[in-house]
């Protein structure tokens, strides 16, 4: 992670509804040799101090491999992103970078039984997917949950360490700053929009 001071993040409630706003994360384990990654829906919930995040992978991947032989886990959360062209800086023969937005979650995860990873399924289903929809949880047979559940593992992950950066051009002088958003506000890319936005909520 880039830890620089300008553009780290420690407010914990803020980390949380980032996270919250961005649940298709990168959750990444390694075996004795290599990582392996995947991308999957996490839940977030916050009991107390503890944090933890909840999914579920398919078996016999790499990855739940990797989650059975070593259950230290980070799991990556990134949001929008957009390249800022020094060309719009006070002093253009500068260098250009990449605003974003990324928060890292270390923890420690274990793997369900089979009636807990069906409790994963069924509330991962219930946060998007209406009651009244034809593919809601409990329209579902329970001779087709059970069929798919036996190639499903579910998780959970106590998060011991999170860590967030929010590289929005703090470290710019405020005529940079109101460049830069000008710039990226008016790009064509949604993902230069989003970031635009988020400047200025933490800058302006």
């Amino acid at each position: 992670m880039y830890k620089v001071k300008n553009f780290l993040e420690e407010d914990v409630d803020k980390l949380l509804a980032f996270m919250e706003a961005n649940p298709f994360a990168v959750l990444i384990g390694s075996d004795q040799n290599m990582p392996s990654a995947t991308q999957i829906p996490l839940q977030i919930r916050k009991d107390g101090d503890v944090v933890k995040l909840i999914g579920h992978v398919m078996k016999k991947t790499d990855h739940h491999e990797a989650f059975v032989a070593n259950e230290n886990v980070l799991a990556l959360f990134h949001g929008a992103h957009a390249y800022v062209s020094a060309s719009v800086y006070e002093n253009p023969a500068s260098a250009s970078t990449w605003n974003y937005s990324s928060v890292q979650a270390k923890g420690k995860i274990r793997l369900l039984d089979d009636q807990e990873t069906r409790k994963v399924i069924e509330d991962l289903t219930n946060q998007y997917e209406a009651h009244h929809s034809p593919a809601a949880f409990h329209r579902m047979s329970d001779e087709y949950i059970d069929k798919h559940l036996k190639a499903i593992a579910g998780f959970e992950i106590t998060v011991t360490n999170l860590e967030g950066v929010f590289k929005l051009s703090q470290n710019h002088s405020q005529v940079n700053k109101e460049a830069i958003f000008e710039q990226l506000s008016q790009s064509d890319d949604m993902r230069a929009q989003e970031v635009a936005k988020q400047m200025k909520n933490k800058n302006f």
